[in-house]
């Protein structure tokens, strides 16, 4: 099974059945790989049409070039927005978030809760993360038999997420739909309204044209109302409480993007890099004996998770010039798609990059961007949630396998995993 699976992720599709716009295409989670496969070694900077009203896009499919694009906001900027959806100056007044920033006012939001992620605090939680991974876990793996997506990828990150933005546990259900709702915009089993539909122009002002946003800033602002002017340190009262370097307050448009962003963010990625980790490990029985035998590995191994997992397939940014990129002309005002998920799999930088190996060493993976002012501002308690999940998990287990169908998110943004049925074998 694993290798008809690593075979089929490179078998040459041709060029003229790339569609990397039609979503369909990544629902089984083997014909994006083959996409990507053959741009990278047939067209690694290449025009992908699209169906009205979008214009079309350049996929970037190359580890360099990825690189190349990603560093330079001045000729590929985010303020145009990141995702394929073409909006106008209106639409971008309303719904920018730190996301759709660059330079002074991005650095500004961005330091608001840069410390929040850094090093020294996350470094805190470790204990408070060790003992709400056990948590997961012990009601999870009681079951025997459980959708692994459902009570443990989901449950650990979005009880993060609530502890930082210090709300109840009883809310993280309601955090988890938001998520899927917004983030799912293009999957009929999430979204209220299909990102293309006629019916999603009611909601043109919202993030991902979604009605769930609107919950999502009532939610917010009401938290923001309970914590202006006192001394919390959480996430909502440091967005409240705290100036931005700028010295430009947080108008209330402001504050309800990035707190929706913290949602969806704080939730969605982690979540589906956990599960594709345990699926991969579930497919590669030899890589998690490894882990099993040596948990030290585990931190390196981490970093394999995040290269195979490439929870985000791709970002995207807009030229502000004419511009030469792979050997094509690039026009001012052209969608530029970095495909993240394509360059983790480049044979340029990594050795047998359709192999599981979890001692892999310099992994110059690009899961969270690379080199860019917009680099994940939660990489480090991603990665920090990911190994104690590991940590903890792996011990705990004699054996674990599939027992059904793993559907995926049809999306060509998310590379989420909606369900992995298992039965586990106990330690």
């Amino acid at each position: 099974m694993t290798e008809t699976l690593t075979a089929a992720a490179h078998d040459p599709l041709p060029l003229a059945d790339v569609n990397l716009a039609d979503l369909d295409h990544f629902t089984d989670g083997v014909t994006p790989w083959r996409m990507f496969h053959t741009l990278r070694h047939e067209d690694p900077v290449h025009w992908q049409p699209e169906e009205a009203p979008n214009s079309g896009f350049w996929s970037v499919t190359r580890h360099e070039d990825i690189a190349r694009v990603d560093r330079d906001a001045e000729t590929f900027t985010s303020t145009r927005f990141v995702n394929l959806e073409e909006v106008d100056d209106d639409q971008i007044k309303k719904r920018a978030s730190i996301l759709e920033l660059d330079g002074v006012r991005h650095r500004a939001l961005r330091s608001l809760l840069q410390r929040q992620f850094g090093a020294n605090v996350i470094g805190q939680y470790a204990d408070f993360l060790r003992g709400l991974t056990a948590k997961t876990l012990d009601a999870a793996l009681a079951k025997g038999s459980f959708d692994f997506v459902t009570d443990v990828s989901a449950d650990f990150p979005i009880n993060v997420l609530a502890r930082l933005l210090d709300v109840p546990p009883e809310d993280n259900q309601q955090l988890i739909d938001w998520g899927n709702r917004i983030i799912g915009n293009t999957d009929p089993d999430y979204a209220d309204v299909l990102l293309n539909s006629a019916e999603s122009e009611k909601y043109r002002d919202l993030p991902f044209r979604s009605p769930a946003s609107l919950e999502v800033f009532a939610y917010g602002r009401e938290l923001a109302r309970q914590r202006r002017g006192g001394g919390g340190t959480d996430l909502v009262s440091k967005l409240v409480n705290t100036t931005p370097r700028d010295g430009v307050p947080l108008t209330e448009q402001d504050f309800d993007n990035y707190f929706l962003l913290l949602v969806v963010a704080g939730n969605e990625t982690t979540r589906h890099a956990i599960s594709h980790s345990m699926l991969a490990l579930i497919q590669h029985p030899e890589q998690l004996a490894r882990l099993q035998e040596d948990p030290s590995l585990i931190p390196t191994a981490v970093e394999e998770f995040l290269r195979w997992a490439s929870p985000v397939y791709h970002f995207r940014r807009t030229a502000t010039r004419d511009v030469e990129l792979g050997g094509k002309l690039v026009r001012e005002g052209d969608k530029v798609v970095m495909w993240y998920a394509s360059g983790n799999r480049d044979e340029a930088v990594f050795e047998n990059p359709y192999d599981f190996d979890v001692t892999r060493q310099n992994n110059d993976h690009v899961t969270f961007g690379k080199g860019s002012p917009h680099l994940c501002l939660g990489n480090l308690l991603a990665r920090t949630e990911i190994r104690i999940m590991f940590e903890e998990l792996l011990p705990r287990l004699a054996g674990i396998r599939l027992t059904g169908d793993v559907p995926r998110v049809r999306s060509n943004f998310v590379n989420g995993i909606k369900k992995l049925p298992v039965e586990v074998t106990l330690a």
